[in-house]
């Protein structure tokens, strides 16, 4: 059996940067375990795959760091019998850390390019349980929802109401809200009342562009 390179970098971002920073959910440490990163980053890239940063993929986007995919997993709260849409497709990488939580993922990508990607990705990863569309985020995917669980994984200057519409009674939505350069995580659970917001702490994210989010800039 070849040797993997990539074993021990994996296991020592799961020790230092995902376990050894508070991440307790069982499920999530696994499932981070697993998935091997370097697949969704660039070939010249990695080598620092399982480092804690983010890293440039195509098209001016980027794959987080793997302490804040597991800390919005965490915070999502993703259970087997959950559907969840994810808002930023992006790699790939978060969509296949939720699809082995989740009964079923949907999940949204503005830019063409990176959704046909992904979508190579899943097929590589030999999921049926996510689907891909390349498609405006901001307005959620109405054909699918209500939905148990919302991962938005772009910077917003608000929630999109249109997400917060396609949301479960008990739902919860994750998402970075603030300007276009910092942000700052919020999880909203939606109650008899309405919803609950918690503001927890500071993330850099791409902008979440889009008709609810912010315009492109030229």
């Amino acid at each position: 059996m070849a040797r993997d390179p990539y074993k021990y970098p994996r296991e020592r971002m799961l020790e230092k940067h995902i376990r050894g920073r508070g991440i307790e959910d069982p499920r999530v440490l696994d499932v981070m375990a697993q998935v091997p990163r370097h697949l969704f980053v660039r070939e010249n890239l990695r080598s620092q795959a399982y480092g804690d940063h983010a890293l440039p993929t195509e098209q001016g986007q980027t794959i987080s760091q793997p302490y804040i995919v597991a800390r919005m997993t965490e915070l999502l709260d993703v259970h087997s019998d959950h559907s969840v849409l994810e808002i930023g497709t992006g790699s790939g990488y978060q969509t296949i850390v939720l699809a082995y939580l989740a009964r079923v993922v949907y999940s949204l990508e503005r830019v063409p390019n990176l959704a046909r990607k992904a979508i190579e990705r899943m097929r590589l990863f030999k999921l049926d349980n996510v689907k891909i569309q390349a498609f405006d985020g901001t307005v959620g995917w109405s054909e699918w929802a209500p939905y148990d669980r919302i991962l938005v994984t772009a910077g917003a200057p608000e929630v999109p109401r249109p997400l917060l519409e396609q949301l479960k009674p008990d739902g919860r939505l994750v998402i970075p809200e603030g300007d276009r350069d910092r942000q700052e995580l919020v999880v909203y659970d939606k109650t008899e009342d309405g919803f609950e917001r918690h503001a927890m702490e500071p993330v850099m994210f791409v902008p979440l562009l889009g008709r609810y989010g912010w315009r492109e800039e030229t």
